[in-house]
């Protein structure tokens, strides 16, 4: 089994992550455009251009099935991929976790980058999944940029900021930019109220993860022998993963896995 994953950049990593926890067996694809980020301030032409290329050196490696594990990108580039690889390989997009956080009733707050607080597809979702859930929507500004570089102090100021904009009440967070999963314990810290319930945080990369492997028949099998590679292409060109993502865990945890071969092209 071979599981593509496409983001701008380390965004991908949370995704991946949960991929291997399910699937220690299966080779993962990682195609990240470090020549094109950010893909956020682009516009949605733009963006799926950029996915667009990310997703044919990913798909050049014969997966059998493509995450794009990047907001952005679903919103403005899952038809376009859609289009070109269906059916030879299934294309699985990220959705918010709007949905299973208005389950539990409000108040919900959705952490997002600038673009997507208050967009139409962010409203939709809201509409179609929380109507009459008490949803604020939270613009982070920096946050995902501060995470792409690993920056410490800039992550901290991001975080806070994000934090004295989300109401006190606020018992459930949705984490609307893949990046974000990355410092999911950060966010947490800085929004637990004293002597209140347990904040929860929605994130998407289990739920895409456990996606696409209904897509493609296959069951999650985490006690599988960690056998699977892991290949890194950056603009489609072969690489290692950058600095940065060894900053996280998951970044950690997938750089322990053994490296593929970058002329492994065909099934």
């Amino acid at each position: 089994m071979k599981i593509a994953l496409m983001d701008s950049g380390t965004g991908l990593l949370a995704a991946a992550a949960a991929m291997r926890r399910l699937r220690p067996d299966a080779d993962l694809v990682l195609s990240s455009d470090p020549d094109g980020m950010p893909w956020g301030p682009r516009t949605p032409d733009d963006v799926a251009e950029h996915a667009l290329a990310v997703a044919r050196a990913a798909a050049a490696h014969a997966p059998d099935a493509l995450i794009v594990a990047c907001n952005t990108a679903s919103v403005h580039a899952l038809p376009a991929l859609r289009a070109e690889l269906e059916p030879a390989v299934p294309v699985i997009g990220t959705v918010p976790a709007i949905k299973p956080a208005a389950a539990g009733g409000g108040p919900v707050a959705i952490w997002a980058t600038p673009a997507t607080t208050g967009s139409p597809y962010q409203r939709d979702l809201i509409e179609r999944f929380a109507h009459g859930v008490d949803v604020t929507g939270v613009p982070c500004p920096g946050l995902a940029d501060a995470v792409e570089q690993a920056d410490e102090a800039a992550i901290d100021a991001a975080v806070a900021a994000a934090a004295q904009r989300t109401p006190k009440e606020v018992r459930s967070v949705v984490l609307g930019c893949t990046h974000y999963e990355l410092v999911a314990e950060r966010i947490r810290a800085a929004l637990q109220q004293p002597g209140a319930p347990a904040l929860v945080l929605h994130g998407s990369a289990e739920a895409v993860a456990a996606q696409a492997l209904r897509r493609i028949g296959a069951e999650p099998a985490p006690a599988a022998a960690p056998t699977g590679r892991v290949t890194v292409l950056l603009s489609g060109r072969p690489g290692a993963l950058p600095a940065e993502a060894l900053a996280y865990a998951e970044g950690r945890m997938l750089a322990a896995s053994p490296a593929g071969t970058a002329d492994a092209l065909t099934r």
